[in-house]
């Protein structure tokens, strides 16, 4: 688990120093924070004990190119219980990488880190990741996911659902 965190840092890091180590100019029109929030339906093990979640996603964005951008992803997802099973939450703590094709529509990309669990006995959480595609412009995003969190004792907490961000720029 070290050994991919060392690695996707690396990745993230990279373009950074390709930069020649030009000092990093964080501004209104490259860097921002995005407030949203998420639904989805549970999917593998998560869906034989919840019905549907529902989060919140909290992001800060560098944009390393017109088209890359980097940052660090968090928030929390409440997985509404099913049956006689307690509803339990996620809360990841991520880096993420978006490529953007052009200055508005298509995106791509992907969060990378670790989902701590809340609720859920004899297991903290593990390897999260994020896949998602959308349509963004410039104030805001809109996507589909399919979120997975890897977590301890073979317990893979999934859910496949959409989500919405509202870019908040720097002044």
């Amino acid at each position: 688990m070290k050994k991919l965190f060392l690695v996707f840092g690396l990745i993230i890091a990279s373009p950074l120093f390709a930069q020649e180590f030009e000092e990093i100019d964080i501004k209104p029109s490259n860097s921002w924070l995005k407030l949203g929030v998420t639904a989805g339906v549970p999917v593998g093990d998560a869906s034989d004990v919840s019905a549907f979640n529902l989060g919140v996603d909290f992001r800060g964005q560098y944009l390393v190119t017109p088209s890359f951008a980097i940052g660090v992803a968090s928030g929390y997802n409440h997985y509404f219980e099913k049956d006689d099973f307690e509803s339990f939450g996620v809360v990841p703590l991520a880096g993420f990488v978006r490529y953007y094709f052009q200055p508005k529509g298509l995106f791509f990309g992907s969060d990378l880190g670790y989902g701590f669990l809340t609720n859920v006995e004899n297991n903290s959480g593990g390897l999260y990741v994020n896949p998602q595609i959308g349509y963004h412009n410039r104030d805001w995003n809109i996507y589909g996911y399919f979120q997975n969190t890897f977590a301890e004792n073979d317990v893979d907490v999934q859910s496949v659902g959409i989500g919405v961000t509202y870019n908040i720029r720097f002044k």
